[in-house]
């Protein structure tokens, strides 16, 4: 799996993966455009929309409506060092479901890549490569 990001100038960058793309800003207070979400933002929302496409194919599987399935995610900042901690995610369904599947979208959601890959502490390697032509952005 790999994803490209550009830097676009002042706080603002591009990223890209399989020929999508989204942009990376800051808010106004903190020095950007307010035009994309920040990435913080950006983890809260791959761990949500993760957490709902399993979430979907429980619901899927047993013929139970998914159509209006609305996912919210909190999270706190923390400190020393600074990071984003007390993860919440609240699944909502469109309909009225029996306990055991209020159990099943529950454990579904559980299976999320995003939530598992956080859980385990990856190994996180940062290389600088310097010198490189950087390739020219095409609107």
């Amino acid at each position: 799996m790999e994803l490209t990001v550009n830097y676009l100038g002042d706080v603002q960058f591009e990223a890209e993966a399989r020929g999508h793309k989204i942009i990376c800003d800051q808010p106004l207070d903190n020095g950007g455009a307010d035009e994309g979400m920040t990435p913080p933002e950006l983890l809260l929302a791959s761990l949500a929309t993760c957490a709902g496409y399993y979430a979907v194919q429980y619901l899927k599987a047993r013929n139970l409506s998914s159509e209006g399935l609305r996912i919210r995610i909190t999270a706190e900042k923390a400190k020393a060092p600074a990071r984003l901690d007390q993860f919440v995610i609240a699944i909502e369904t469109p309909g009225v479901l029996e306990e055991k599947d209020v159990e099943g979208v529950r454990r579904s959601a559980e299976k999320c890549l995003i939530k598992n890959t956080m859980l385990a502490t990856p190994t996180i390697a940062v290389e600088v490569h310097t010198g490189v032509t950087a390739s020219p952005v095409l609107g």
